[in-house]
C-alpha cells in the first residue's frame, strides 16, 4: 500500500518498509526539500505516533531538475541506488551523523553538488565529502561517520594525488578505431581531451586548497605548484610557461595551436588554471584571491590576464589591479606585446 504526502511544491509517495516507510517517488518542483522524519498514516493511533521515514528508494528522485538542497531526517537508515542521480541543480545535502547504508551512484551526474553537510562536521569537510563523489569519483570515501577523521583525510588526499600525478593521456582512445563518423566529436580530439583533463585537475587542486582541514604542508606545496605550472607566465621556469602556452591551446575550445601570434592567444593559451577560474569562479572571491596568493598572477602574465578578464567580473579585476599595485609593481604592457 502506498501513501502520499504533500510538500510545498510537490508530492512524496511512500510505502511500508521494514519498521517504517520508504520514499518510492517524488513529483514536483521543490527547490528546498526537508524530508519528514515521520508521516501520519490516517488511523487515529498512527496519526498520533506517525511512521518513521527510514529509507529513500531506488531512483526515487532520479532526474529531478528543481532540487537544490535536500535535508535527510535523523530517522534515515538507507538511501537506494541512484536515489538522486541526474539531479542537475542539486547543490547541498544535509544529513545526520549516523550510519546510513548507501546504494550505488546516489549522486551520479550531480555536477553542481558542492556540499554534503553532516551534523556536527565543519563546512570544509562537507565540501570534501561532496567532492569525493563529484570530483574524485571515489564512492568509498563517501562515509559520513568517518569524514574529517585523520585517516579519512589521508585517504582523500592519496586519491587526489593519484589523480593529479596520473598521465594526462590516460583514458584517451582514438575514435578512428571505432568509426570514421565519430572522429569529428570534440571529446575525441587530443588537444581538447588534455585541456579538459588538466582543468579537472586544477579544479581539484583549487577545492582542496580552499578546504584545508588536515592538509599537510608538502601536499599544499604540490597543489600550489600544479596551479602555477598550468598558468602561463607563472610556472617554475620559462620552459614550463612556454609548454603551457603551446600545448594547452585547443581549437575545439576556442584556442589556437602552436604558431598563433601572441596577440591572438585565447584564455586556453593562458593555461587551465586561469580557464577554470575565469569560466567557473570569476565571481568567487575566495578563488581569485587564492589565484594570486599561490603566485599564479605575475608581471609576465598580468596584462594578458587583465585583458581576458574583460568587464564580466569587475570585482576580480579590481582585486588583480590592487594586487599588482601592492605585490607586482609597474609593468609595461606595450613592451610585452613587442616581445
Amino acid at each position: 500500500m502506498e501513501y502520499c504526502k504533500d510538500t510545498k511544491d510537490g508530492i512524496l509517495t511512500f510505502k511500508e518498509y521494514k519498521k517504517g516507510l520508504e520514499i518510492v517517488s517524488y513529483e514536483g518542483e521543490d527547490i528546498y526539500l526537508d524530508i519528514p522524519a515521520a508521516v501520519e498514516m490516517g488511523t487515529e493511533q498512527a496519526a498520533k505516533e506517525g511512521r518513521p521515514v527510514i529509507a529513500i528508494g531506488k531512483k526515487a528522485f532520479l532526474s529531478c531538475k528543481s532540487l537544490r538542497r535536500v535535508c535527510l531526517p535523523e530517522t534515515m537508515e538507507e538511501v537506494g541506488d541512484w536515489a538522486f542521480a541526474y539531479c542537475d541543480e542539486l547543490r547541498e545535502v544535509q544529513m545526520p551523523e549516523k550510519g546510513i547504508r548507501f546504494g550505488r551512484g546516489i549522486f551520479r551526474e550531480c555536477g553542481k553538488l558542492c556540499l554534503v553537510m553532516v551534523a556536527g562536521k565543519p563546512r570544509d569537510i562537507g565540501a570534501l565529502l561532496a567532492a569525493a563523489v563529484t570530483l574524485l569519483g571515489a564512492p568509498y570515501l563517501f562515509a559520513p561517520l568517518r569524514c574529517g577523521d585523520e585517516d579519512w583525510l589521508r585517504q582523500w588526499d592519496a586519491c587526489m594525488l593519484q589523480i593529479l600525478r596520473a598521465e594526462d593521456m590516460e583514458g584517451f582512445f582514438k575514435m578512428g578505431l571505432w568509426g570514421e563518423e565519430d572522429c569529428s566529436c570534440k571529446e575525441n580530439d587530443l588537444d581538447y581531451f588534455l585541456n579538459q583533463k588538466r582543468k579537472s585537475k586544477a579544479r581539484i587542486a583549487f577545492l582542496r586548497l580552499l578546504n584545508p582541514s588536515g592538509l599537510r604542508d608538502e601536499v599544499r606545496e604540490e597543489l600550489e605548484r600544479y596551479l602555477r605550472e598550468h598558468t602561463a607566465g607563472s610556472g617554475s621556469s620559462d620552459e614550463t610557461a612556454d609548454r603551457v602556452v603551446a600545448g594547452n591551446a585547443s581549437e575545439a575550445d576556442g584556442g589556437y595551436r602552436d604558431g598563433a601570434s601572441p596577440e591572438k592567444k585565447t584564455p586556453a593559451a593562458l593555461g587551465e588554471t586561469w580557464q577554470g577560474l575565469s569560466k567557473e569562479h570569476g565571481e568567487d572571491a575566495e578563488y581569485y584571491k587564492l589565484f594570486t596568493e599561490t603566485g599564479c598572477l605575475t608581471a609576465k602574465n598580468f596584462d594578458r590576464i587583465l585583458l581576458e578578464a574583460g568587464e564580466d567580473y569587475p570585482e576580480m579585476k579590481a582585486w588583480f589591479l590592487k594586487y599588482k599595485e601592492e605585490e607586482i609593481g609597474y609593468t609595461d604592457f606595450f613592451a610585452e606585446l613587442e616581445i
